[in-house]
């Protein structure tokens, strides 16, 4: 298909939609599989994919079990592929994926808000006061990991979550994130990881010149110094090389085996887990999949917890553990760091509707591949699982570790204007255990 053509597939209200979308810094997903024709290219030397489990995971019933423990409820434990090692019997795949995990059990932070502990886990920093332009990691990674232009964004967040101010902050619209929305829980073909049936004025063959031309009569009235225009001009010019980029099309996941497919999982999420290893695969140095809910309930279980986490499993198995196999066997899992977290853990006390309630004081998270020594559990917590009782892992501890685990100096700063910024609080310190 030749580059003309492919614009002849827009029409001026899609151009109209995009236009209103950048404005906000970021490209909506539903243009996305018409823009994105994505050139192979070189891949950077890691890159990260982070699995966030919006709401808040049950340690209990993922990472951490305890049986025969009141507090662990009816939940069992079973045996990983490293012995000694057990998890719930909710994920028996990644069970099998255990030689390449790192489990951390001793978490300990101290914000139980989800808006407050959803920015102190994006950004390794505590929210204070008016303080909310701190880069997300991703924001970070792209930044030091993105190829000078290269047809892709450097972060994109499929199926993302309520990111509020969450952002590239002073990084700057270059490194916002790229949105990619869906609304099927069944997305068996390209267009369900997106927004379905957008409305398109069918018949419309204007060519580039008049999509530009009408695109710079809308940019007309705003000052070219102002934020608005800033950003407009940074994701058109990103819009604009994904599109006459020449490459085989990284949204398209009907390029897939229908066995690979499967084994995903046809979910939003096990769909976007594939999306983002063709991403990273493509040369994007960080990808973001959110799982928040299932047909059984969200992570958030103050009622009916074990049935929900349950639900929420069924879910997330397959397709984490396919994520790590698939990158294993490609030879991508050394430069590709998987991270698995929420913004905090579950009550080890079980609430009187059979729920688990935000704790922040001891819950796990996972990390896979990069830089990250696979095979072992860091920290432990009590038996009944209410504190810490090995290792205490604070925020700004794993950050630092992340950063350590994509190759970038976790001591390292950015530039405010004039004012270097540390990366990660000047406490933290990476889990030398984990990142050697």
């Amino acid at each position: 298909m030749s580059i003309k053509h492919s614009f002849e597939r827009f029409s001026r209200r899609d151009l109209v939609r995009i236009a209103a979308a950048s404005a906000g810094g970021v490209c909506c997903s539903p243009w996305l599989p018409r823009l994105a024709s994505a050139a192979q290219g070189k891949r950077p030397p890691k890159s990260c994919i982070l699995l966030w489990m919006s709401g808040g995971p049950s340690q209990m019933e993922t990472l951490d079990p305890k049986p025969g423990h009141r507090n662990g409820g009816p939940t069992k434990s079973i045996a990983t592929a490293v012995p000694g090692i057990e998890i719930s019997e909710n994920l028996p795949e990644v069970a099998k994926q255990m030689k390449d995990l790192a489990i951390i059990r001793s978490m300990k932070t101290r914000e139980g808000d989800h808006g407050r502990a959803t920015q102190l886990m994006m950004t390794g920093y505590r929210p204070m006061g008016g303080m909310t332009d701190n880069p997300v990691f991703g924001s970070m990674v792209s930044h030091r990991l993105k190829m000078e232009d290269h047809p892709l964004p450097g972060y994109v967040s499929i199926a993302p979550f309520q990111r509020n101010q969450l952002g590239a902050g002073f990084l700057g619209p270059d490194h916002s994130p790229l949105l990619v929305s869906g609304v099927s829980s069944d997305p068996n073909t390209r267009a369900n990881l997106t927004i379905e049936n957008l409305a398109v004025a069918g018949g419309d063959t204007s060519v580039l010149a008049e999509r530009q031309a009408l695109l710079s009569m809308m940019r007309q009235g705003a000052p070219s110094t102002s934020n608005s225009a800033v950003k407009h001009a940074s994701v058109y010019n990103q819009a604009m090389r994904m599109i006459e980029s020449r490459g085989e099309g990284a949204f398209d996941l009907d390029e897939e085996s229908v066995e690979l497919r499967d084994a995903y999982g046809r979910s939003r999420f096990g769909q976007g887990c594939l999306l983002a290893r063709r991403l990273v695969e493509r040369g994007v140095p960080f990808v973001e999949v959110t799982l928040d809910q299932a047909p059984g309930g969200t992570w958030d279980s103050h009622v009916d917890n074990f049935n929900t986490v349950r639900s929420m499993c069924e879910v997330l198995d397959s397709a984490w553990a396919t994520l790590i196999r698939d990158l294993r066997d490609r030879g991508m899992l050394e430069s590709t760091m998987v991270v698995w977290m929420g913004e905090f853990g579950r009550t080890p006390r079980i609430n009187g509707s059979s729920g688990r309630d935000h704790f922040p004081d001891a819950w796990s998270v996972a990390l896979a591949g990069g830089a990250i020594a696979g095979g072992q559990v860091y920290g432990k917590t009590s038996r009944d699982g209410m504190e810490v009782t090995d290792h205490p892992v604070h925020a700004q501890d794993l950050f630092a570790t992340m950063l350590e685990g994509v190759g970038i100096n976790s001591a390292d700063s950015n530039m405010k204007g004039d004012r270097p910024i540390p990366l990660v609080d000047e406490d933290a310190s990476p889990i030398k255990e984990l990142v050697g």
